[in-house]
């Protein structure tokens, strides 16, 4: 088994160590290139794609788009539908592409509403994945991933940095999800491909920012940063943002289609692993 990944970031390279310890081959791209990686950005693509993605049997794409679209499918399109022999390619796309619901519940089948550019551009993406999909048969799966957290990227760390905040919107949740599990589905769909399928990947329990960050708090012994409406908060406008838009997300298919438990269910239990430095748990 081989997987090719554009952009070994944070979730790609959680991915990437999970299969190389199964005996996978990996290899993948990163901004500027580097040991067992290729450089790739919008204004500098594969300089070889045919023998960088030839041989591999499974693609991941975690690059985002921009205003110009999205930089895998603009510079290497043709090339992906040229690929033979491929057994999966799933794509990581967002929640946000649903929008602000209010407060409600979206699942898989919630007509998507993008609220913002940045949900509009994730959207376009999201439709040009799946057209290699209904034009060339290829077996694209799209991963809607609610906000992602982990070891070293976890309100644990915010804390101890001192940049944790309690910024408060009366009303406001947010799901989120554990890097592991979002390993988790994505190798279970590699060992159940279905091609065409939207999967959200998120946790049991939406829940506010600031009880995140009253947890972690809790858990380190240290008293909760102030409390800060967000009407009054000075945040930039990438920052503002993420508060303009509150919606519940349901995982069951996730559970349903591709038999996934959660390791981290909630919060509580990722934050827990993560202070102990426990190694990171599977979901089953």
């Amino acid at each position: 088994m081989r997987l090719f990944c554009f952009g070994l970031g944070y979730t790609g390279r959680a991915l990437s160590d999970a299969l190389a310890a199964e005996g996978w081959q990996v290899t993948g791209t990163t901004r500027k290139g580097g040991p067992a990686s290729l450089a790739f950005a919008r204004d500098g693509p594969l300089t070889d794609p045919r023998a960088a993605l030839g041989g591999a049997s499974h693609i991941l794409s975690g690059v985002p788009p921009d205003a110009a679209g999205c930089p895998v499918l603009d510079a290497h399109g043709p090339d992906l539908a040229r690929q033979g022999g491929v057994a999966w390619i799933g794509y990581l796309s967002t929640t946000g592409v649903y929008g602000d619901r209010g407060g409600d519940w979206v699942d898989e089948a919630t007509e998507p509403r993008p609220s913002g550019e940045r949900q509009r551009q994730r959207r376009a993406a999201e439709a040009g994945w799946l057209g290699l999909w209904r034009q060339y048969g290829l077996p694209v799966h799209v991963f809607r991933l609610a906000g992602i957290y982990g070891p070293g990227r976890s309100a644990l760390d915010a804390v101890r940095a001192g940049e944790a905040r309690r910024i408060v919107k009366p009303g406001q949740v947010f799901s989120r999800i554990h890097v592991a599990d979002i390993v988790a589905v994505l190798m279970a769909s590699m060992a159940r491909p279905d091609p065409g399928a939207i999967y959200n990947v998120a946790d049991d329990e939406p829940a506010a920012a600031q009880t995140v960050v009253e947890h972690a708090c809790r858990l380190l012994g240290v008293e909760p940063p102030p409390v800060e409406a967000l009407e009054t908060a000075a945040l930039s406008p990438m920052a503002r943002s993420f508060y303009a838009d509150n919606r519940r997300v349901r995982n069951d298919r996730i559970k349903r289609e591709l038999g996934v438990h959660l390791a981290y269910p909630t919060y509580r239990e990722g934050l827990a692993a993560i202070l102990t430095g426990a190694p990171m748990g599977t979901a089953q």
